[in-house]
């Protein structure tokens, strides 16, 4: 059987280039075909590759896509792997690189992991955006991270909406909607919860509200939430993933929902400092202090 991974890259980091090279060869040499994309092939230029466009071509019967770079390249990319359910293998050359599943010191085994088919695939929550203002419809998008409604210029004036029911008025500069694997991103900085991914649920993050209940909240997976800007009032920002960006007039509705699609992510086997567990995963990236941890008393 034929098997074919698409590969992507960060072009603007040379090192990124440089193991995309790597990575390529190594897949070749095992008899695995390899497709780049067009708007990368020039600067990887690297013989034995298909060039292809990027677009739904690229991922068709691709078995994984292997991303090289930060967090943000694996955004990028999961916007072209998603409605094909491509699973995203990232290699973190970024700095926190909470998707990535392996580091580049380790790229090689990862590359012989995907060889072998030594990796299983894990879907990750998304949710669905749907901006109105007087029923014409602004933004129909989605996010894996999260979408935020944010101030332009002046504070935003929002009403906060949980299933169909007022929750808070927020003089604010925003409000994040966040899946469990966006908590460790934007939510996070704005004071949110880390939320692990296995948990199914919805997080609303205010920013710099000015309000006596202006706390995070962790919602149900099946809860619609709303941000309401109030008529009047300045307009605001949509941002989803910090990628797609739409301009919010006042008196503008943002509904958020599960996903109707999850993005897929490959998970390998036999990677000494991937696979590992998510705790041991926030430890390292936030180089949180453990010192002193003796385990559990064994009898």
């Amino acid at each position: 059987m034929n098997r074919t991974v698409l590969v992507t890259v960060h072009t603007g980091r040379e090192a990124a280039v440089e193991s995309a090279r790597l990575v390529i060869d190594r897949l070749v040499d095992a008899g695995i075909t390899v497709r780049v994309l067009d708007t990368e092939a020039d600067e990887i230029g690297c013989a034995g590759a298909d060039v292809v466009p990027g677009d739904p071509v690229a991922t068709k019967d691709a078995e994984v896509m292997i991303v090289l770079g930060g967090d943000g390249t694996l955004l990028r990319s999961a916007e072209l792997a998603r409605p094909a359910g491509t699973p995203l293998l990232g290699v973190n050359l970024g700095h926190v690189g909470f998707l990535a599943e392996a580091e580049v010191a380790d790229l090689a085994a990862a590359v012989d992991s995907v060889v072998a088919g030594r990796y299983d695939v894990e879907e990750r929550m998304t949710i669905d955006v749907l901006a109105r203002q007087n029923g014409q419809i602004i933004a129909d998008t989605w996010a894996l991270n999260e979408m935020s409604v944010e101030k332009r210029d002046r504070m935003l004036e929002v009403v906060a909406e949980i299933d169909g029911r007022p929750l808070s008025r927020w003089g604010c500069d925003g409000v994040i909607c966040a899946t469990p694997t966006g908590s460790t991103a934007y939510a996070f900085s704005a004071g949110g919860p880390v939320v692990w991914p296995e948990v199914e649920a919805l997080l609303m993050v205010p920013i710099s509200a000015h309000a006596l209940f202006a706390r995070p909240l962790v919602v149900s997976p099946r809860s619609t939430l709303a941000v309401e800007t109030l008529p009047d009032t300045p307009g605001g920002v949509l941002w989803c993933d910090g990628r797609r960006r739409f301009d919010l007039p006042s008196g503008t509705r943002v509904e958020v929902r599960r996903g109707a699609r999850p993005v897929r992510l490959a998970r390998l086997h036999g990677v000494e400092s991937t696979g590992a567990p998510f705790t041991d995963r926030l430890v390292a990236k936030f180089e949180l202090p453990v010192q002193g941890w003796r385990g559990r008393v064994r009898p």
